[in-house]
């Protein structure tokens, strides 16, 4: 008998603050919000709770990638690895690429800013520096063509 009261305990109240609670910190994608939750609460139990954030404009892919895009961009990330993050997170390709066309980007001057940042202007002393630096950039997700042009190669 109280197997039967516990499953028909409504749980939306408990799982809508904890969501709360998360997106109070910092914003999440709808996939990061709902697996954080799943460690909390049955799966089931999210979905609606999910629509429901994101009806009344608490939750937003879009509000997290720009934020999130803003945030790796500036620490040294290029769009490679960004759009692979964001893709993880859950981030629909659309939404990536809709943000991405409003915010004023330049993945040139992210990449000379980082460059300047890790080598303080200097030049790269041989071939074996020339692949170093490459992979730091490639690691960082500068596509090719910008850290060619970077290091004139």
């Amino acid at each position: 008998m109280s197997n039967n009261h516990k499953d028909s305990v409504d749980l939306t109240p408990q799982i809508r603050r904890a969501a709360m609670d998360l997106l109070a910190r910092r914003e999440h994608s709808r996939r990061e919000l709902a697996t954080k939750l799943a460690r909390r609460f049955c799966e089931e139990d999210t979905p609606e709770v999910l629509d429901g954030l994101e009806r009344d404009g608490l939750l937003s892919d879009r509000r997290f990638c720009e934020s999130y895009t803003r945030m790796r961009s500036e620490a040294g990330f290029g769009p490679l690895r960004l759009r692979a993050e964001l893709r993880q997170r859950g981030v629909a390709e659309g939404v990536i690429a809709e943000v991405w066309d409003e915010l004023p980007l330049d993945w040139w001057q992210a990449l000379c800013r980082l460059n300047e940042k890790k080598y303080r202007g200097q030049e790269c002393a041989d071939r074996r520096d020339v692949a170093r630096r490459a992979r730091f950039f490639q690691q960082r997700g500068f596509p090719p063509d910008l850290i060619g042009d970077l290091l004139h190669v």
